[in-house]
């Protein structure tokens, strides 16, 4: 029985908008990572491919099983735990296992719980009203910026560190970018360690209160979760606010019943970390794809969650089975999704009411993750329709 054809709402946005948002999107990837966006590009029609001694993981049932179902070498070099492990003495949440792991991931999940969030609110609500002020008076704005003080003044609060925010956020770019390569397939350039331990202890230094790190309690977590924030935010937020301002979903951020779907839709499509690096700790099954202990797993969450064929739509929006895989899956899951949830939905909100066009855009070329160096954005005099339709 053939299903009925549903009719797209009065608001859905037009198919040349939607293409229009995505080649802009599709920037960030191949002019930053070309070559693995090429790789991943000519895989991805297969759920699982292996490629000598890595195993390419696009599907998302395959992509889920990998996270919950094998057993994974926590310590390998090439994964986050092994780049952890080596930039620090270990002990992080990146690298723990059994119950150590368990219990860092449940003191993390405490202060990223919703009491957390709230507690955290006022401080991105604030630099938010700030930074947008210009719209209304008809001046540019660049987001970029913008949400890298939204990531260090969060990490800053949630750490209870003193350290500046904007240098917190340079600091975790740069030890990201430094150790990049030993996240990505390829070759590593000479002198690549180095640069990531000199950057991971420039951060760390950021992080250390001014009793020493023995009062900061594991310092090499702290600087692991302000990468991982910092990172995420700055790659995620203005990619989020380009697909609004290109695909015209600003009606969508306006209303408050609408946007939370919204706000799981574009991280679905914007995916901050499009590839999680990960090795097989023992022999396995995926997908019909035979997988030996020691093999490299490339998750590709961007493909998992469809985020290159299914653009973000609040009205229709992907299963959340399939959207929160870019979040990870089962003991994989990142603890920091509520936080991130919550600064893209308040970000929406605050923009909304301008219906902001981009009207500048630069690719960050040496980020660790896809993302922007500036995203400009002005006013429209949609603004007043917005404002009144609230």
């Amino acid at each position: 029985m053939t299903a009925p054809v549903s009719t797209p709402p009065p608001l859905a946005a037009a198919p040349a908008a939607l293409r229009a948002a995505r080649r802009r999107d599709r920037r960030v990837y191949t002019r930053s990572h070309p070559v693995l966006f090429a790789l991943l590009a000519a895989t991805r029609r297969r759920a699982v491919t292996r490629i000598g001694g890595a195993v390419l993981v696009h599907g998302p049932d395959a992509y889920r099983q990998a996270l919950t179902r094998i057993p994974l070498d926590r310590t390998a070099a090439g994964t986050t735990g092994g780049a952890a492990r080596e930039l620090s003495t270990g002990g992080t949440l990146f690298d723990q296992e059994g119950t150590g792991h368990r219990a860092t991931r449940r003191a993390v999940a405490d202060g990223l719980g919703a009491a957390g969030v709230e507690r955290l609110r006022p401080v991105w609500r604030d630099i938010l009203a700030r930074r947008l002020a210009p719209l209304a008076a008809g001046r540019e704005t660049d987001l970029v910026p913008l949400a890298r003080e939204v990531a260090g003044a969060t990490v800053r609060a949630l750490l209870g560190t003193t350290a500046d925010p904007e240098a917190l956020a340079e600091a975790a770019a740069r030890a990201a970018a430094a150790a990049v390569r030993d996240h990505l397939p390829g070759p590593r350039r000479p002198g690549t360690a180095r640069a990531a331990v000199a950057a991971t202890a420039r951060l760390q230094a950021l992080l250390d209160p001014p009793g020493g790190p023995d009062e900061a309690g594991d310092t090499a977590l702290r600087a692991m979760l302000t990468v991982a924030a910092v990172n995420t935010t700055v790659a995620a937020l203005p990619r989020a606010a380009a697909w609004c301002a290109d695909a015209g979903l600003w009606d969508q951020a306006a209303d408050d019943r609408l946007r939370p779907a919204l706000v799981d839709e574009l991280l679905r499509v914007v995916a901050p970390s499009p590839l999680l690096p990960r090795v097989a700790a023992a022999d396995a099954d995926l997908d019909g794809c035979p997988v030996r202990a020691g093999d490299r797993l490339i998750l590709v969450a961007r493909h998992a969650a469809r985020a290159h064929t299914a653009p973000p739509d609040a009205h229709h929006p992907a299963p959340p089975a399939v959207a929160h895989l870019v979040f990870g899956a089962g003991s994989h899951a990142c603890p920091g999704a509520r936080l991130a949830r919550a600064q893209l939905d308040d970000a929406l909100a605050a923009l909304a009411p301008y219906c902001p066009v981009v009207t500048g855009a630069r690719v960050d070329r040496t980020a660790a993750l896809p993302g922007w160096r500036s995203l400009t954005v002005r006013a429209t005099d949609d603004r007043h329709r917005s404002r009144e339709s609230r």
